[in-house]
């Protein structure tokens, strides 16, 4: 019955967890290791989970796992950068032109992401992809939530400032 349980309240994140790992390692295959174990550092503890809120919980797993991990080894930021990171779904409204001009522009903001410092880019994937909320961040990294909009405002000026102000008018998320 635990297992079960587990299984219906926390394997339904692990997509986001790889996407999180992901973003944090710059390698699928790191990003996949990081995830294992942190999915059996889940399992594990999945009786101290305390609150409903499985994803945050797992992030911080991931998250502390990562850290566990690569400081042993070395920074994460030296390892290789993702080429896969581009969604290849067809976006049946858009014609031949624009589509191309959408996966330049998502091409074009990952590589801005993937250049921030891990602590700017861990905020900016926490909030702009994975939607967690300020409070969720900070219990995810672990840091006060004036920090997490303090580091959120920073990475986005960053990000508007590798992008140019032509990229973020043409509708580059909440970046602003």
């Amino acid at each position: 019955m635990p297992s079960r349980v587990f299984e219906e309240v926390v394997l339904p994140h692990l997509d986001a967890a790889f996407n999180y790992a992901r973003w944090l390692t710059k390698s699928d295959a790191d990003a996949e290791d990081v995830v294992q174990d942190a999915a059996v550092r889940a399992l594990r503890f999945f009786s101290s989970l305390r609150n409903d809120d499985a994803r945050a919980w797992l992030l911080t797993i991931v998250r502390n796992t990562w850290n566990a991990r690569f400081s042993r080894v070395g920074s994460a930021d030296e390892h290789m950068v993702l080429d896969d990171m581009k969604d290849d779904r067809p976006d049946g409204q858009l014609d031949a032109e624009a589509l191309v001009i959408q996966r330049q522009t998502v091409e074009r903001v990952q590589r801005a992401i993937e250049t921030l410092p891990t602590d700017f880019r861990e905020v900016i994937v926490l909030r702009e992809i994975e939607g967690l909320s300020y409070k969720e961040i900070a219990a995810v990294a672990g840091i006060p939530i004036g920090t997490v909009m303090s580091r959120l405002a920073r990475a986005r000026e960053r990000l508007l400032a590798l992008l140019g102000p032509d990229l973020a008018r043409g509708g580059i998320g909440d970046l602003s």
